[in-house]
């Protein structure tokens, strides 16, 4: 985009009932029938994050070779992140334990450090600096959208 940010597209993989009649119900299936599921994001460079059920593999595009090369091995996301992820211009619509939480984020009552708020407005570029260093991504529900945003598309 003409910012520079990295977008992305994510995407799962299910197995269709029958090949020959396929369906809506096909396209609908639960989580839990997955086969394989991750994203690809585009900015700088164009990296591709693959889950198939056994672990996280990340792959980076080298365009002198045309192939993705497995650059981030076994991704797994450290238990203790220093980072929340939100759009905080939504806060005056948030219920009050989402407003409660991110409030202990920045201003924590147990000593521990506060955490750092880093928000691109990119789901897949903030979900993968996640995965990489921990931390939180919120996309909360608030009261104009009470049902959140998610939606197939």
């Amino acid at each position: 985009i003409d910012c520079g940010v990295s977008i992305g597209t994510i995407f799962g993989i299910y197995m269709i009932k029958d090949k020959d009649n396929v369906t809506l119900d096909d396209v609908l299936q639960p989580g839990t029938d997955m086969l394989a599921a991750g994203y690809c994001m585009y900015g700088s460079s164009c990296t591709l994050v693959l889950s198939t059920g056994n672990g996280v593999n990340g792959f980076t595009l080298d365009p002198s070779l045309g192939e993705f090369i497995l650059t981030h091995p076994n991704i797994k996301i450290p238990n203790r992140g220093k980072i929340y992820s939100v759009n905080e211009g939504s806060a005056k619509n948030w219920d009050a334990p989402t407003a409660k939480f991110v409030e202990k984020c920045k201003f924590p009552q147990d000593g521990s450090p506060s955490k750092s708020l880093r928000y691109i407005g990119s789901m897949v570029a903030d979900v993968h600096r996640t995965l990489l260093y921990g931390g939180i991504f919120l996309y909360p529900a608030d009261q104009k959208s009470p049902n959140g945003k998610l939606r197939v598309l």
